[in-house]
């Protein structure tokens, strides 16, 4: 349940986390914070989503980790989708690279550590309530080191005189035949060949062209 925020315009927050005491601490550590106000607690994913149906909340502090139901990613894809005017701050102790980009996928705005100091917590919580977001420094790393690691796709490196040699080949012509076609030498042709089964981690020929035909490697026409 959203509308409009809370009384004097303080932040309506919810903690959502299994672990009471952390919890308590997150409370206790905002309480000196005047603009923001703690209107629930949550111990699980499908608390929190009970709770939105009959208390307004403007910003809600997911802990990702919640065995043994809801986690806190589905959680927050359960919430992103039923109540999108309230914004979601993925908050754990977990700096894995997989889990910040699915948090963020989800929905969260933010994505923060829980040894985050009370000051940047409650700054961060206000910027989420204005639709910014903020990322912990290391959640930025992790960002960016899964992005780096996804693999490019098939084919991405492959030069166009080698799609050229790549579509003739896949038509089944000889090395002779291609370098005809194309007016260029015959070791030039296999310079090449031998150069696009480098980059397609392929073998032979064979496997080369069914690569190529099934990925949609070579020019159309």
């Amino acid at each position: 349940m959203t509308g409009p925020m809370g009384e004097l315009g303080r932040m309506r927050l919810m903690i959502v986390d299994d672990h009471v005491v952390l919890r308590r601490g997150v409370v206790a550590s905002l309480s000196e914070f005047d603009d923001i106000e703690v209107v629930a607690e949550a111990s699980s994913g499908e608390e929190a989503l009970a709770l939105c149906q009959t208390i307004p909340v403007d910003v809600v502090l997911m802990d990702l980790l919640m065995p043994p139901g809801m986690s806190g990613v589905e959680a927050i894809q359960a919430l992103h989708d039923a109540y999108p005017d309230v914004h979601l701050i993925a908050f754990t102790s977990y700096r894995d690279d997989s889990l910040v980009e699915e948090a963020l996928r989800a929905g969260a705005i933010s994505y923060l550590l829980k040894d985050v100091s009370p000051d940047d917590l409650a700054k961060a919580i206000r910027l989420a309530g204005q639709g910014m977001p903020v990322l912990a420094p290391a959640a930025t790393q992790s960002l960016v080191h899964a992005l780096a690691q996804r693999h490019p796709k098939l084919g991405y490196d492959l030069t166009d005189r080698e799609r050229q040699v790549l579509a003739l080949l896949t038509e089944g012509l000889s090395n002779h035949d291609i370098a005809e076609r194309l007016v260029i030498t015959p070791a030039t042709v296999k310079f090449h060949t031998r150069s696009i089964r480098h980059k397609l981690g392929t073998t032979s020929r064979t496997e080369t062209a069914i690569l190529a035909l099934q990925n949609h490697l070579i020019p159309v026409g």
